[in-house]
């Protein structure tokens, strides 16, 4: 694998987005995992990271309350907002934060997210001065995987840049087997360049993004280079369902 953090990058600001809804597991932000909120073990992730500031952008007093206990730092939010992207935009204004600086967007439910993968996506978007974004993929080992429409992947040119998200099975194998050499799952770890938050409001509506309910493609279909990276550690796969925060509540470091 390719190292292509090469030093760790410093001034990046990490923002996580966190709603109280919650279609398959309500109120999962606030789940207690060893005495302490799901949020907050994403928080002290985030913390333990080069970030020079870590704050949760929510849209709920109980999360906010949750963090600010755990001496973290929140920013509230609307409860309007159709993504994870759309809080970000919101929560850089109110920030006030620079438009040359750099945001790592951290879902809330990643408390697994590798410490290395945050400054990894950080130092990506830094070196790549043409990108907008920045992001990260994972090799995929199983078939069923790349076949599930619920394991987005992704296809890259030679340069790193982004070409394809999608949740079908690509690349397409005209002949032969699956194409296992090629077949990456799309990590959701993104970083932004703010000046690139302010304008996403501004893009065109994207037909690939409703088609495939997939928000990056609105960014690619406008153009925008998103460059990306094999991560460097491997990332679990972040809390959507109650088996999900049952095994991160057994195989979690403390365990």
């Amino acid at each position: 694998m390719q190292d292509s953090r090469n030093k760790t990058p410093t001034g990046f600001h990490v923002i996580i987005p966190a709603r109280r809804a919650s279609t398959r597991l309500p109120a999962k932000m606030l789940a207690e995992v060893q005495g302490r909120a799901l949020i907050v073990h994403t928080l002290e992730r985030a913390q333990a990271s080069a970030a020079r500031s870590v704050h949760v952008a929510t849209d709920d007093a109980q999360i906010a309350a949750a963090v600010g206990q755990a001496g973290g730092d929140g920013v509230m939010t609307s409860s309007d907002h159709l993504s994870g992207t759309d809080r970000l935009v919101e929560a850089v204004n109110a920030l006030g934060l620079d438009d040359e600086a750099i945001v790592v967007n951290l879902q809330g439910d990643e408390p697994g997210m590798p410490v290395a993968c945050i400054e990894q996506v950080a130092g990506l978007l830094q070196r790549q001065p043409l990108a907008r974004m920045a992001t990260l993929w994972a090799r995929l080992s199983d078939e069923a995987q790349w076949r599930d429409p619920n394991v987005v992947k992704l296809l890259s040119g030679h340069d790193g840049r982004a070409l394809c998200f999608s949740r079908a099975a690509v690349p397409f194998v005209r002949f032969g087997p699956w194409p296992q050499s090629e077949a990456r799952r799309h990590v959701g770890l993104y970083a932004y360049r703010v000046d690139a938050l302010r304008a996403w409001p501004q893009l065109p509506p994207s037909p690939l993004e409703s088609l495939e309910s997939l928000e990056q493609l609105r960014a690619l279909q406008a153009g925008w280079w998103i460059a990306t990276a094999e991560a460097c550690e491997s990332i679990p796969v972040g809390i959507d369902t109650l088996e999900d925060l049952e095994r991160f509540r057994r195989e979690a470091p403390w365990t």
